[in-house]
């Protein structure tokens, strides 16, 4: 049986997240989420009955400009991405730059960071786990916002590399 917290935050999940459809099934439950449907449909008792909420859309993508590719290809910015270095999330989670809400963040834009440094936390499952830089450098750009939910290999961070 699932908790109505647990279906709560496969809610918030499944909505912060791109998936548009979403299917669970276990012992005595079932649950099916759709983005962008009236409604969110629960087929089997749960441990507690929630009152289901719609899973708002996800919000739109913005709009791309119709330029040719070469010219974004060609553009200066490619030599000085050769010497930065992409901090990616190893799971999917929610993305905290500090370890509570009323402490310091870990690194901000300028911190130069150590292999070892602890960049960030990923939450997964009500675990929370430590992200090192593993690289020597410093902090050029933060590249999510504390609180939002990341995709496993999502970039995180911008290290300028020594």
């Amino acid at each position: 049986m699932m908790k109505i917290q647990e279906v709560r935050e496969l809610i918030k999940l499944i909505d912060q997240s791109s998936i548009n459809e979403f299917k669970l099934e276990g012992e005595g439950y079932s649950i099916k989420m759709k983005k962008n449907s009236d409604v969110t449909v629960v087929e089997a008792p749960i441990a507690q009955t929630p009152v289901m909420q719609p899973v708002a859309p996800a919000p739109a993508a913005s709009q791309v400009k119709n330029e040719p590719v070469q010219e974004i290809v060609e553009q200066p910015v490619k030599k000085q991405d050769e010497n930065l270095h992409k901090i990616v999330s190893p799971m999917v989670g929610t993305f905290y730059q500090s370890p509570s809400p009323d402490a310091n963040v870990y690194v901000k834009v300028g911190s130069t960071v150590q292999s070892n440094t602890v960049v960030c936390i990923v939450e997964a499952m009500k675990l929370f786990n430590e992200i090192e830089a593993e690289v020597e450098g410093e902090i050029v750009e933060i590249l999510v916002k504390d609180g939002q939910l990341v995709e496993y290999g999502q970039p995180l961070f911008l290290v300028k590399t020594k």
